[in-house]
């Protein structure tokens, strides 16, 4: 028997995504492949809220657990499929409740920032959300000289560095980013002298410090699109530079580090993407109660950006 191609798979996606009634999303680090499929690309808070304005019934989510349960927060009706139950977020794994409940109990009555990147069950348990994006003006508008940020230590470091405010950072990191060492960013400075470095606030201080714009991915793509500069340093994981190549074929994009891959993310493929559709696996569920609770976390973000 002849062997699948890979339009095969898209011909096949595309017939069951209209049969489904389905949304297809994917995170700015996926596979290129993935990414061309779907129907929108962008950041995983931005993706289930451009899905949860649909009218679709069911919201494919090609990203990480958290990212799923997200889209499942903001659609409680729809059905939330991830291509890969394995496709977890190491960051959003270092804080579960009972490590969040023994934080908080040793910094009481401190009000708790909670990234996007964590379980719905965190979001729950935390004051309000923050996005890489909006991360400092969450803080600065919350009425509290002293505040806990999980799970990103260096994302709360980027804060505390932008606030006059005592930020008490969480030590859970991005693996990944975290594989951006500084002398990368500078050898590739050194190699491409005129091309502007954009930095995740997940690295590393030293990394963002060499930076000529820290932002989160969306961020990233946008600055690039409206920039005159011809040629980028990139210090996120490098699925980006596949979406950066398709919107700006006249740049140039470099990759500082051969580490800068996430594992999950690329584990979902064309033929999981297809598989999940027509079996409709594998379903991601979150309890009513947590549900609202971290609704009210995410609206209480969205209600100050």
């Amino acid at each position: 028997m002849a062997a699948t191609t890979e339009q095969q798979i898209t011909d096949s996606i595309n017939s069951l995504r209209r049969e489904r009634k389905a949304v297809i999303l994917a995170h700015n680090y996926q596979n290129g492949e993935v990414q061309d499929i779907a129907d929108f690309t962008g950041d995983s808070l931005e993706l289930s809220r451009k899905a949860a304005a649909t009218d679709a019934d069911v919201i494919v989510f090609c990203g990480v657990h958290f990212m799923a349960e997200t889209a499942k927060i903001l659609s409680p009706q729809k059905t939330v499929l991830l291509p890969d139950p394995h496709a977890g977020c190491p960051m959003a794994n270092m804080v579960d409740l009972a490590r969040l409940r023994e934080f908080k109990a040793q910094h009481p009555g401190l009000p708790v920032v909670a990234y996007v990147n964590t379980t719905a069950e965190v979001k729950a348990e935390s004051d309000i959300c923050c996005t890489s994006a909006n991360a400092v003006k969450v803080v600065e508008a919350i009425d509290a000289d002293e505040i806990i940020c999980l799970p990103d230590k260096s994302l709360a470091g980027y804060i505390a560095s932008q606030t006059k405010k005592r930020i008490v950072p969480y030590p859970g990191y991005c693996p990944t980013h975290h594989r951006i060492l500084s002398q990368d960013v500078m050898r590739a400075k050194k190699e491409h002298p005129t091309a502007k470095v954009l930095a995740h606030p997940e690295c590393t201080s030293d990394v963002v410090e060499l930076a000529d714009v820290v932002a989160s991915t969306s961020g990233m793509i946008r600055w690039v699109a409206g920039s005159a500069g011809q040629e980028f340093i990139l210090c996120t994981e490098r699925g980006i530079i596949h979406k950066m190549q398709k919107d700006n074929p006249g740049k140039k994009f470099y990759n500082p580090c051969g580490l800068n891959i996430c594992p999950n993310m690329k584990k979902i493929t064309l033929e999981k993407v297809l598989w999940s559709l027509e079996d409709m696996v594998h379903e991601v569920t979150v309890p009513d109660d947590i549900i609202s609770r971290a609704q009210r976390a995410i609206e209480g973000m969205l209600a100050i950006v």
